[in-house]
């Protein structure tokens, strides 16, 4: 549950990650219409990087694939004040070899994720996947058997192109219920079980309940808030790249 005050409100809290694309009581498509509008520049912005990332003589390194939504898509932001362009950052101050794509499409579910991930898997062939989905198959009331069961075909297919794992787990907002919100968040672990894989249990840890880390929209994380999100992901991420801090 968020820690947001009870009196507030529910579209003005700042909740977790499970409300990452839109208020709960928005409709569903919203956000995916705003994601697409940016999506051009996005992809522009992606298409530099891996020209440098080209020219730079990396693309024979290690790969480390994120599958993710606007948490993992720098939503609101410049790209490279993401987390994940800040991962990319920290591996190479590490002097190691790996390098980053970012596969991640703000209002991307879990289906999203099964469709896309087979051609990426062959595409660029990944030494470790970052999955973080799941948070708008919750906001629609999807049964978390099946968010759960979704996931773990993910990590499947990820662990039979013999790539290793990273699950990242996300929290839905109070008013979906203290039941189903529970049961949400703990498929995540459970997934995490089922398939033996790291885990991050809460990618906003320490910044959904924090307003000043938020965006004016209540519900994506600040520039501010990225180097906190990267912390978060390298705790568990680090030992797999054969490193410790």
């Amino acid at each position: 549950m968020t820690e947001a005050s009870p009196s507030e409100p529910v579209a003005a809290r700042a909740f977790d990650q499970g409300q990452i694309d839109r208020v709960a009581e928005a409709p569903i498509a919203d956000a995916t219409e705003v994601s697409e509008a940016k999506a051009p520049a996005k992809a522009a912005e992606r298409a530099e990087a891996a020209e440098s990332v080209s020219a730079a003589g990396l693309t024979e390194e290690p790969v480390l694939l994120v599958l993710g939504d606007s948490l993992s898509a720098a939503y609101g932001l410049p790209l490279d004040q993401g987390w994940v362009n800040l991962l990319q950052a920290r591996i190479n101050e590490r002097g190691l070899p790996h390098r980053v794509v970012d596969a991640a499409i703000s209002g991307d579910t879990v289906a999203g994720g099964l469709s896309r991930l087979p051609a990426l898997l062959v595409e660029h062939q990944p030494e470790i996947v970052l999955i973080e989905l799941g948070a708008n198959d919750g906001l629609r009331g999807f049964p978390p058997s099946k968010i759960e069961d979704d996931l773990v075909t993910l990590v499947e297919q990820a662990q039979a192109a013999n790539a290793q794992v990273v699950l990242i787990g996300l929290r839905l907002p109070p008013n979906y219920g203290p039941a189903y919100t529970e049961r949400f968040q703990q498929l995540f672990a459970t997934a995490a079980e089922r398939t033996g894989v790291a885990l991050v249990p809460r990618l906003l840890a320490g910044v959904a309940e924090d307003f000043a880390l938020m965006q004016a929209d209540g519900l994506h994380p600040t520039a501010e808030a990225q180097p906190m999100i990267l912390e978060t992901v390298w705790s568990v991420l680090a030992p797999l790249l054969g490193h410790t801090d």
